[in-house]
């Protein structure tokens, strides 16, 4: 897999994100080492609370794919996502979340619970974290000065 190629792909998502005024969030969906979606954050342009960057792309490649279990998919996330994505990750069946830097206000993936790998839960996902963290940390630190 290209950890960082992917994890650009989230980046160039989350830098549009900004730009539109949003939280800097971007993801990508990978199939078999292909792009099949990505998305960013579209919570105010939406007015929907739930149109954050992992769900907005849930929604894009569960169409594209034409399916709703998203089996055999890895999702790349700039930051570590909420328990709400994090729960959606895993109703869709998704393998794999790669994400870049953690969440220490509300990550869902370990931070600060972990619903990703919870033994008491009948889905799990793999976890990778850390790819591209100083590209991440750097945009994170911009749209926060902005």
């Amino acid at each position: 897999m290209h950890y960082e190629l992917f994890m650009g792909a989230a980046l160039a998502e989350a830098r549009t994100s900004v730009e539109k005024g949003e939280r800097p969030r971007g993801a990508a969906a990978v199939l078999d080492e292909a792009l099949v979606a990505s998305g960013h954050e579209e919570v105010a342009a939406r007015m929907d609370p739930t149109a954050h960057a992992i769900i907005v792309t849930l929604r894009e490649a569960a169409g594209r794919l034409g399916r709703t279990s998203l089996a055999g998919v890895t999702v790349f996330a700039l930051v570590e996502p909420c328990a709400m994505c994090v729960g959606a990750l895993l109703e869709s069946d998704v393998d794999c979340l790669v994400f870049a830097v953690p969440n220490p206000a509300a990550g869902a993936a370990g931070s600060v619970i972990q619903l990703a790998d919870h033994p008491a839960l009948s889905r799990r996902m793999d976890l990778v974290s850390g790819i591209l963290r100083a590209d991440a940390a750097d945009l994170l630190a911009v749209a926060t000065e902005a």
